[in-house]
């Protein structure tokens, strides 16, 4: 993984800098396997976002803290219980292990000073967080491990804490320049394979995408396997690894490392991240320095577990509505070929016209008949089939019956079609709005809503008071107007059918699920720079906010209307423009109001 130990050290160094010598004033649990640790010191306060996910784990201070629980769950209770109040007295690393220890100076229940320590282990799958007393003895954590799921280490209240087992790997704490000599021969030992593979098995604290650096330097740009280095490339090797010893060793006179996030050149979105300035993408890629290692992990991980917390928490919405898509689009599927068979419908008249002009020589009994067809030129014979059973009378009123059933068939088929179709479109906007949910109030209106739609059933909580409904982002131009856009469809509709006037103006993405947006317009004249800035805000608050020139529609409030018995959020509209605008993040967040 890419935090690794050097890049983790170096956070530490940034976190210690900031926080030691605070205190926690609160400790909260979003999530089954993160903490929060809301700290205060002289000059400083923070959130110290601490994850144990399988997929994330990691350690800094974020802006974006999760939503937390209605009720705390059980260990946050008991971190409470230990944590408030303490003083962060120390932060350690066991040299590059991806494990950090934070030491706190509490007071207990009888007012006797003791210390605890957070174990914080970032190893993938095995991450975990540990509480531990002054004795060594776990006190709980956030995974529990006992002896079936490892027979090496349990980690349960009670057990002595020991560290995880070490990797026989070099560490760069420890080397110098006979040392990095020692390395460069094992590298020609063992197996012919990619040098970055081999630094890798080798080296402790580096990760994936610094081992490929390392390489990549070294080969200038060619691919190098272990046992065909030449000694121009392994000289170069040395000097990159005496290069990373000294980062390691925070001793970085040169000033080569530096926060840095690597972003893919054809999405814009990031990838992977380091501390050192990474070449070996060439033009596929870009890469970003950030101020603070905290920064630039906050930045990394927020889209990507946002995405994920709201998909684990959304479970049962997405499955309703991918459930319902599916149902739906077999029944318009199966509706079309119906639809299909209808088309031949005025033969069935035809039929029946040409058995009635012919009832003077036609008997009961037959299985068909050969007549004119007078329907078409030169009346060339055409053969219909009868039912022996019935009359000649009763054969063509069979036919106009089946005409009639086909034509009343038609029609309601085209309905139900347009209906089935307009009913994906709304899934589908539903879809788009919980992509963008952030907080758990969020997903509740959208449960809500489609409790009222019919797809869901809301659980019944009581006389518990429900929360006050979402207000719509807020935001304010650099003209100074203000622009509304809604989270999901019940707001969209409030927004745009009842809390806007006929002279504000709507903007909507072309063709594409995203919010309703409003300018208040107030009888002013709206400026250019606002009303381009409301469609980038649009088409940013939309499924296209990773694409570009994305088509943004707006007229005038007056002009849009909701169709009798729509779904929420679908709306019509006439009299309209169309701008071509670049959803742009740094906008949206710097004109968003601070205080929503």
């Amino acid at each position: 993984m890419a935090l690794d130990g050097i890049f983790l050290k170096l956070l530490l160094k940034e976190i210690e800098q900031y926080a030691l010598d605070a205190r926690i004033e609160k400790v909260y649990q979003p999530g089954k396997d993160e903490i929060v640790l809301a700290l205060r010191g002289r000059g400083f306060a923070g959130k110290l976002l601490i994850s144990a996910n399988s997929s994330m784990p990691r350690l800094h201070f974020t802006s974006y803290a999760p939503e937390n629980p209605s009720s705390p769950p059980m260990l946050c209770m008991l971190l409470r219980k230990h944590l408030t109040g303490a003083r962060l007295i120390g932060i350690r690393q066991p040299g590059l292990e991806r494990a950090a220890f934070l030491d706190f100076d509490c007071i207990n229940e009888f007012g006797d000073k003791v210390r605890y320590t957070l174990a914080v282990e970032i190893m993938a799958r095995h991450s975990n967080i540990i509480l531990i007393d002054e004795n060594g003895i776990i006190t709980d954590a956030v995974k529990r491990v006992d002896a079936q799921m490892s027979r090496q280490r349990q980690i349960l209240p009670g057990e002595q804490y020991t560290l995880p087992p070490a990797q026989p790997k070099v560490d760069f704490t420890e080397l110098n320049s006979v040392g990095i000599d020692k390395v460069i021969e094992q590298i020609k030992l063992g197996k012919n394979e990619e040098l970055s593979k081999k630094l890798l098995s080798l080296l402790q604290g580096c990760s994936p995408i610094v081992c490929r650096e390392i390489a990549y330097f070294a080969g200038r740009g060619n691919e190098i396997t272990s046992n065909e280095i030449t000694n121009d490339q392994l000289d170069r090797l040395k000097f990159y690894l005496n290069r990373i010893c000294n980062i390691a060793n925070l001793q970085d006179t040169d000033n080569l490392s530096a926060p840095r996030m690597v972003i893919r050149a054809d999405t814009g979105k990031p990838m992977d991240f380091t501390y050192l300035n990474i070449s070996q993408y060439g033009i596929a890629a870009s890469v970003k320095e950030y101020d603070s290692y905290c920064e630039l992990l906050d930045e990394f991980y927020y889209q990507r577990d946002r995405q994920e917390r709201i998909k684990r928490k959304a479970q049962d919405l997405l499955k309703v509505l991918s459930n319902a898509s599916e149902r739906i689009s077999r029944k318009i599927n199966a509706q079309t070929t119906e639809l299909k068979q209808c088309e031949n419908r005025e033969q069935l008249k035809i039929y029946g016209d040409l058995i009635t002009a012919n009832l003077y020589k036609l008997e009961k009994g037959i299985l068909s008949c050969e007549v004119e067809n007078y329907y078409e030129a030169d009346n060339p014979l055409i053969k219909i089939k009868l039912d022996p059973a019935k009359t000649p009378t009763q054969n063509a009123q069979k036919y106009y019956k089946d005409y009639r059933k086909a034509q009343t068939a038609e029609k309601i088929l085209y309905e139900q079609i347009e209906k089935g179709k307009q009913e994906l479109i709304y899934i589908d906007s539903v879809f788009d709005a919980l992509s963008r949910a952030d907080t758990d109030r969020e997903l509740n209106e959208i449960r809500q809503e489609l409790a009222l739609q019919g797809y869901v059933k809301m659980h019944n909580k009581g006389r518990q008071k429900p929360p006050a409904p979402l207000k719509p982002y807020e935001f304010i131009s650099d003209d100074g107007f203000i622009i509304k856009s809604g989270r999901n469809n019940m707001q969209n509709d409030k927004l745009t059918l009842k809390d806007s006037h006929s002279g504000d103006i709507w903007f909507h993405t072309k063709n594409i699920p995203g919010s309703h947006t409003v300018v208040i317009a107030r009888g002013a004249k709206v400026p250019d720079r606002t009303l381009e800035q409301a469609a980038v805000i649009a088409a940013y608050y939309s499924r296209a906010s990773d694409s570009v020139q994305v088509p943004v529609d707006y007229t005038l409030i007056k002009n849009v209307r909701k169709p009798q018995g729509a779904k929420p959020g679908m709306v019509i509209y006439t009299d309209y423009k169309t701008a071509y605008v670049n959803p742009d993040k740094q906008l949206v967040e710097r004109l968003l109001k601070q205080d929503k």
